[in-house]
């Protein structure tokens, strides 16, 4: 199933069709879609598609010989051996010219694992040869900080040779939540809460889901976490260790680390004191996870100076890791034993309503961000949160018009009245005046509204926002 790349696929279209010799550096972390989105981009174009992995040199370069083999129509190919990798990239350009060739090198960090110089070749044939031809050269990688360090940073050969880059993201919520059209509202956004936004995590949801079908499933969400999560054998059982083993060396801290925001600790002092180390060093460990985006500090939106505040908290930014290092390391040994029903039901279960409560505030969000603008005509300069002693506030926005949304999200089982509308304008006055301008208001519910609300917000002109209306 190949969903949503839309703005991806058109932005490599748009190269290919530039006519010239194209560089483009496309990365992302394992599983995000990286190489489904470059097969539907070659399809149909002459392309050779490498895959590395962790051989070395020669070898690489003979099966790159044997994939060109199918793909380029030279008699001469049969009896060539590729030698090394400047000389190769030097023969695939020269092919070029008479027809645009695509030449991707997927898991681009394998490959320098057995050449550390690799980069340095490319940019010589770049320079001297690549430029000039009809390539079209795609370095792919999954290594997050090693793409960026050694490829696309200012210290790396390569750098300012590239015609173009990509960091393909997660999907959106919405997005997301195609990949259940069998699942009802509720259950699809419990789902991206999970799972977040990694086609092939999504794809295990669906396809085991889908391979049950005839089954009587009245949950499908335990189902899957049983048989997915609860399970040594199932896919999303380790899948963490995998993703960080390709990322980070000293696992077992950064684990501590990423284990104690998922439970509660999310301030630096906080952090510190349940992983044992000290605060400068928490602070460096923290510093690589936010560089690989697992992690985000957060810092109340009505800070005037939010470099120095002292507000900051640490949040774990992947839904899929958020869940496992909540839920399922805790439990791994009982999970091993063949207890995966007893957590379900007993660790996982109980919790998982003020857990969604949690990931729905930030869906929310999302929600803003991503659709505020075409559904009211009105662009958020800025979005975000509040807290303080005095009050919480789950979203609170800054717009063009000078205005401010203040919102409030429930996941709650029943609807929402008119006390949460009523203390959320409470709320309101209690921000930096600055921020109290021009204020409104809107709310989200699991669960809808109750009668008295609809009237009132009907009468104030104030926001409801059902679960349908995130995904419409």
């Amino acid at each position: 199933m190949f969903l949503n790349r839309e703005s991806e696929l058109e932005a490599l279209e748009q190269r290919y069709q530039s006519g010239n010799a194209e560089f483009f550096v496309i990365y992302g972390r394992r599983r995000v879609g990286k190489t489904e989105l470059l097969l539907q981009f070659c399809k149909n174009k002459k392309s050779i598609y490498f895959i590395a992995s962790q051989l070395n040199e020669q070898d690489h370069l003979r099966q790159l010989k044997e994939l060109a083999g199918n793909v380029i129509d030279d008699p001469l190919l049969q009896s060539m051996r590729f030698t090394d990798w400047e000389t190769t990239l030097i023969y695939f350009s020269q092919k070029s010219q008479e027809e645009r060739l695509i030449i991707v090198l997927d898991e681009f960090q394998y490959l320098c694992e057995d050449n550390t110089a690799l980069p340095s070749l490319i940019q010589r044939f770049w320079d001297l040869t690549g430029k000039n031809s009809n390539l079209f050269l795609i370095l792919c990688g999954s290594q997050v900080g090693f793409m960026e360090r050694e490829v696309l940073s200012e210290k790396s050969p390569l750098f300012g040779r590239r015609t173009g880059q990509l960091q393909l993201m997660p999907l959106s919520y919405r997005n997301s939540t195609l990949f259940f059209p069998g699942y009802n509202t509720k259950e699809k956004i419990m789902v991206y809460c999970i799972l977040g936004g990694i086609p092939a995590y999504l794809k295990r949801f669906e396809i085991n889901y889908s391979r049950n079908s005839h089954q009587n499933i009245d949950n499908p969400i335990k189902h899957n976490i049983i048989n997915e999560m609860l399970t040594p054998q199932g896919y999303l059982f380790d899948e963490v260790n995998f993703l960080l083993r390709m990322e980070l060396r000293e696992i077992r801290i950064y684990s501590s680390i990423l284990q104690a925001i998922a439970g509660g600790a999310t301030r630096i002092n906080e952090i510190t004191q349940r992983v044992n180390l000290d605060q400068a060093k928490t602070n460096k460990y923290l510093s690589v996870l936010r560089d690989l985006r697992l992690v985000n500090r957060v810092i109340p939106i009505t800070e005037r100076a939010p470099e120095k505040s002292r507000k900051g908290i640490y949040k774990i930014s992947d839904n899929y890791l958020n869940f496992w290092f909540r839920f399922i390391l805790p439990n791994r040994s009982l999970i091993e034993t063949g207890n995966s029903q007893l957590v379900y039901q007993q660790l996982i279960e109980p919790f998982l309503s003020d857990y969604m409560g949690l990931l729905f505030e930030e869906l929310c969000r999302q929600y803003v961000s991503l659709y505020w603008e075409e559904k009211l005509k009105i662009a958020p300069l800025r979005i975000g949160s509040h807290w303080d002693a005095n009050c919480e506030i789950d979203l609170l926005t800054h717009n063009m018009d000078g205005s401010h949304w203040f919102g409030e999200c429930k996941w709650w089982n029943k609807p929402v009245g008119v006390n949460v509308l009523n203390q959320l304008i409470d709320k309101s006055t209690k921000v930096p005046d600055e921020w109290g301008e021009k204020p409104r208001y809107v709310l989200f519910s699991l669960s809808g509204f109750n009668e008295s609300l609809r009237q009132r917000a009907n009468d104030e002109d104030v926001i409801l926002i059902e679960l349908d209306d995130l995904l419409d």
